[in-house]
């Protein structure tokens, strides 16, 4: 896959691919990964859109930030689409990158024409404990002598546990969440949770009142099946989305959402179909 245009602003390394003139569709990774999570479906996206993808700060390619506070890090994503005079787009966030998104949504929504949410876990309550590996790699006191030892299979085994199926996760992610470090990883999550601590994803997303798609794994491991945020789109394999989910047959495109989640679009979705506040006994969700 050849790279349309690499750039830097605000901060972030910046991706785009496709033709300029196409509907722009923001990537968004979640905590821990990068905008190399997203790499394997850009080839099909690009086909039909202007793909911006982006490795938000302190991750991937791009440098640390003095803060890391969900607003922040969406201040600096509408500051780069300016920049770039790209929008208003489809913002698709992946775990906590769905947050970002929404973010971006209540402060920019001149720059949001339509969100898709793929495992965003709706409020700290709702969220089951992270698996031992995890808790092992994030948790003072081991914490941080584990994070500065950590080996590719503890990072892979890291990842794979939110998944209820194997999945395969690909070296060049590997390495680029090895160069994530552990003060700021331990940060994002916090701010992460004090986003959705403040006022939840559900709450956000009814004041916004833009189209929304919400996907999430029919068996995730993050939050029990019953849940407030709704509208789940079954995707992939069961389980957390790991930023992999085309490793696994799924229904429908290889992200699990259709390849077109714009309102303009013949296979856009249905606000009756995609509302992320009604209950459903089938509602799973996500890690922040």
């Amino acid at each position: 896959m050849e790279h349309e245009d690499v750039t830097h602003s605000h901060g972030m390394h910046v991706d785009r691919h496709g033709p300029r003139q196409a509907p722009p569709l923001l990537l968004i990774h979640g905590s821990g990964f990068s905008g190399g999570s997203w790499r394997p479906i850009v080839p099909a996206l690009s086909a039909r859109h202007h793909v911006i993808r982006v490795d938000l700060p302190g991750h991937g390619q791009s440098p640390p930030a003095p803060s890391y506070d969900v607003p922040g890090q969406a201040g600096r994503l509408a500051a780069a689409l300016d920049e770039l005079a790209v929008g208003p787009v489809t913002a698709v966030g992946h775990s906590s990158g769905g947050y970002i998104a929404t973010a971006l949504a209540e402060q920019r929504p001149d720059l949001v024409r339509a969100l898709a949410l793929i495992s965003s876990g709706p409020s700290p309550d709702a969220l089951l404990p992270q698996s031992t590996v995890l808790r092992a790699l994030t948790a003072p006191p081991l914490g941080p002598l584990l994070w500065s030892v950590r080996s590719d299979s503890m990072l892979r085994r890291g990842m794979t546990s939110l998944c209820d199926r194997p999945v395969d996760i690909p070296d060049d992610l590997i390495t680029e969440a090895r160069g994530i470090g552990y003060r700021t990883f331990r940060t994002v999550l916090r701010r992460n949770t004090a986003y959705i601590a403040e006022r939840s994803v559900p709450e956000r997303l009814v004041a916004l009142g833009v189209p929304v798609l919400v996907i999430f794994g029919a068996a995730d491991r993050r939050c029990p099946p019953l849940t407030p945020l709704a509208a789940l789109v079954p995707c992939g394999p069961p389980g957390h989305p790991t930023g992999h989910p085309w490793k696994s047959p799924s229904r429908g495109s290889p992200s699990g959402f259709p390849v077109s989640p714009w309102p303009d679009s013949p296979n856009a979705p249905r606000r009756s179909s995609t509302s992320p506040w009604s209950p459903t006994p089938r509602s799973p969700c996500s890690w922040p």
